[in-house]
């Protein structure tokens, strides 16, 4: 029977190389955002936006396909069990979402849109890169916010089906934030 080929090792934080999630954590300070339902694609090693959610009253949902980073967020949420009442992270391949099983949110990062598709996951998969824009997409709350970090190196999906995906769904784009892009419904 063949397995899941998922990401294996973990990310650590580096903003050299993808300053996404501090950008984002920024963007919420600046905007006085507070209180927010977020989902996040990709939490890294490091867990940045989930930790972060405490000081701004926030819940985050985060998804994560590395077993490593997995292990690391359980540990983190043993040693601070306060964590755990603004930070979930399921472990999960992100095409394999079933979007009948999420609420909506304020908030939907898709920093990392095309980095993960796999032709060796595709049997398995419930939805493609639009199928998981348009789906998340339609997770947003009305006067909410999804994202985008253009410094991706798969951003070239993310910039195709953007135009295509949504404005139909009523979203319009905001000034950009350092590396993200941004929309609201």
């Amino acid at each position: 029977m063949k397995k899941l080929d998922l990401w294996r090792d973990p990310w650590p934080l580096d903003e050299a190389q993808c300053p996404c999630d501090v950008h984002f954590t920024g963007w919420l300070r600046e905007q006085g955002l507070t209180g927010q339902r977020i989902f996040h694609f990709g939490t890294g090693d490091h867990h940045h936006v989930g930790l972060q959610a405490p000081a701004g009253g926030h819940s985050v949902l985060g998804i994560t396909a590395t077993e490593a980073e997995y292990s690391s967020y359980i540990r983190l949420v043993v040693e601070n069990p306060d964590l755990g009442r603004h930070y979930k992270v399921l472990f999960s391949d992100i095409y394999q979402t079933n979007l009948a099983l999420l609420p909506e949110f304020d908030i939907v990062t898709l920093f990392h849109l095309g980095e993960f598709w796999s032709a060796n996951n595709a049997p398995f998969a419930t939805l493609d890169d639009r199928g998981l824009l348009e789906g998340m997409a339609g997770k947003v709350a009305p006067s909410g916010y999804i994202a985008f970090f253009t410094g991706s190196f798969a951003y070239d999906v993310a910039d195709r089906l953007i135009p295509e995906v949504l404005p139909r769904m009523g979203f319009t784009e905001l000034p950009r934030y350092r590396s993200l892009r941004l929309f609201r419904r």
